[in-house]
């Protein structure tokens, strides 16, 4: 959708900014569980934490905060505006760093991830609602496509960034330098993003009008498929970052190559994101996201059974893991998308709803996978191979039991002057 104020003329960003920028946002949360995962042994060590597993909690105390933070900045945002809530995001980002650097034992730490990953929940939740505020259907899943591709430089070299620091300086810098780069994106915020939020479209904040922005996005049957099946494709990608080090760099031997077997299918995972951002709207969406999620199944169910076998090593285990890793691409730009699209005048509590489910189902179950680990695949892929099931029964729902259509949201679904023929 583009608002009277935020049209391609007079938008003062251009294309490739805008998407740099969003894409900034959503990766300094994405950093903050990436540049983690090499120092978790060490972080546990100097804690003297007896159980291995316990390590995991520093990415999924994290992860289910966000969740949590989830509901609260669409709302604010639909009534504050966009920037004045990912300011206070970003300033938390930086306050709650430091703060993680500094703390004296493991459970003021866990503490201290917890309220960062709460305060820091609209670095992903508002990108998304920037996104719909400018665009819709097809070419918002093209776009957030692009920003996908562009923040997955993060898990990249996240990893190897996280091990070098910790390597010259110790774990506690990682925090340190979390807080840098956080001070660098609020700036750039600061001066370059504009309030994207139209004046007519502001809510007002009262519990009720809350509520019914919220809820409206779990009672309308044509997202609420999209939205739960996010969320658990989203459940076993983190059952797999929670476990990764343990599985990749102890079971199957990676050892310090963990970072760069762990980057190199992030890398291949942005290709899948630059693909998508090309073919999206000549095939649609739907198409796209459902042959996906369909694969994704496919590939899941194999694994699980060379996985069951006992006979998988490192290379077999990488390239099935990578396929997976590319279907959820398709799938989680796409699935965002067309959970949105309904919402024009509420994007922000929509956005807010979704990412809630997403991150707390997502970081809740996937926290319940990781603790499953057993010291063989079977666990993450048992997850993916379930979770891919449900995920396309959530689609039938939304779809009426019809798939691989192109479908044109009708009139009602918009407010007037928003629909594309009416921008002009």
């Amino acid at each position: 959708m583009s608002s009277p104020q935020n049209t391609q003329e007079n938008f003062p960003l251009g294309g490739k900014e805008f998407v740099v920028l969003l894409a900034s946002l959503q990766a300094l949360q994405a950093l903050a569980i990436d540049i983690m995962l090499p120092a978790l042994g060490a972080i546990s060590a100097d804690f003297a934490v007896s159980n291995a597993n316990d390590r995991q909690l520093i990415v999924g105390v994290f992860l289910i905060s966000a969740g949590l933070g989830s509901l609260v900045p669409g709302s604010l945002a639909d009534r504050f505006g966009r920037k004045a809530v990912i300011v206070f995001a970003l300033c938390a980002y930086v306050v709650f760093s430091l703060v993680c650097a500094l703390v004296p034992d493991f459970t003021l730490l866990l503490v201290a991830r917890g309220m960062m990953g709460f305060f820091s929940a609209a670095l992903m939740v508002l990108p998304m609602t920037v996104m719909r505020d400018r665009f819709e259907g097809d070419q918002m899943a093209r776009t957030q496509s692009l920003v996908a591709m562009t923040f997955m430089i993060v898990p990249m070299i996240a990893p190897m960034l996280g091990q070098a620091i910790q390597l010259v300086a110790g774990w506690r810098w990682i925090f340190g330098v979390m807080a840098v780069l956080g001070t660098a994106v609020l700036i750039w915020t600061l001066l370059r993003l504009p309030e994207t939020l139209h004046t007519d479209f502001r809510q007002e904040i009262r519990p009720l009008v809350v509520a019914r922005n919220m809820t409206s996005a779990l009672l309308l049957r044509e997202a609420v498929g999209y939205i739960m099946g996010a969320a658990l494709i989203q459940a076993a990608l983190f059952g797999y970052i929670n476990s990764a080090q343990q599985l990749v760099g102890e079971h199957f031997g990676a050892g310090t190559m963990f970072p760069a077997v762990f980057g190199g299918m992030a890398l291949v995972m942005a290709s899948t994101n630059f693909i998508n951002s090309r073919i999206v709207e000549r095939f649609g969406a739907r198409r796209v996201s459902q042959t996906a999620l369909i694969v994704y199944i496919v590939v899941a169910a194999i694994h699980l059974g060379i996985s069951m076998e006992g006979s998988e090593t490192l290379w077999v285990f990488v390239p099935l893991m990578t396929i997976g890793m590319c279907m959820m691409s398709f799938i989680g730009a796409n699935f965002q998308a067309i959970s949105l699209q309904p919402f024009a005048r509420t994007a922000g509590a929509a956005a807010s709803v979704v990412s809630f489910l997403r991150l707390l189902v997502g970081a809740t179950l996937g926290a319940l996978i990781g603790r499953a680990y057993d010291g063989t695949a079977v666990p993450i892929f048992a997850a993916m191979t379930v979770a891919g099931i449900v995920a396309l029964g959530g689609v039938l729902y939304s779809e009426r039991g019809r798939l691989f259509r192109r479908l044109n949201y009708p009139a009602a679904y918009y407010a007037p002057g928003d629909r594309p023929e009416d921008a002009g």
